[in-house]
């Protein structure tokens, strides 16, 4: 019987860690001023418009596939550097970790350099239910990569950043380029200039 709630135990330790990891994310986010949703006061789950007033203030929106991307890469780091670690772990290290970029991603700074730096110039941070779907969309991605391994993730990953450039002028890896070394000519295309 002990043997029993000790094994539930350990198998339910991770799914609590990830309910752990969402509401401390909550308390930050909420601690930084952001607001729990849009300003609209509409009920949208979705909106498709990637640069519109709606961007980043709904669950989700077409930014919700960078994280998915954010997702993928994470898995394979993790799974690279601590291959012993089970898999129910490694997404509770990677929701962590992409808890901890929505807190700083969001704070004046990071959202100051957004506007600055990037094309997104009337960018005013996410809500509290854009960062939780941007959180839950990382986890989707570690659970597809770890399903789909090293090399369909890989080849997944790299359609998925061609899809997100042509539609959306953004992907992954132009997120951090524009975040960390900022080029006008990227600036410029993703404008629509």
């Amino acid at each position: 019987m002990v043997q029993k709630v000790r094994t539930g135990a350990m198998r339910a330790a991770p799914w609590l860690a990830v309910a752990g990891v969402g509401v401390v994310a909550m308390c930050l986010l909420w601690w930084e001023g952001r607001p729990w949703w849009c300003r609209c006061g509409q009920p949208f789950l979705w909106t498709g418009e990637p640069n519109g007033p709606h961007t980043s203030q709904h669950l989700a929106d077409p930014y919700s596939f960078i994280h998915i991307l954010h997702g993928f890469a994470f898995c394979g780091v993790l799974a690279w550097a601590w291959p012993r670690l089970p898999p129910s772990w490694r997404l509770v290290a990677a929701l962590g970790v992409e808890a901890a970029w929505e807190v700083i991603e969001n704070s004046p700074p990071v959202i100051e350099r957004y506007r600055t730096a990037t094309a997104a110039v009337g960018y005013r941070g996410d809500t509290i239910a854009n960062s939780l779907g941007d959180i839950a969309s990382c986890g989707l991605g570690v659970l597809v990569a770890q399903r789909l391994g090293l090399w369909w993730s890989a080849a997944l990953f790299a359609v998925m950043e061609m899809v997100l450039l042509v539609w959306i002028r953004d992907s992954f890896l132009f997120s951090i380029v524009m975040l960390v070394w900022p080029m006008e000519a990227i600036k410029t295309w993703q404008s629509g200039a």
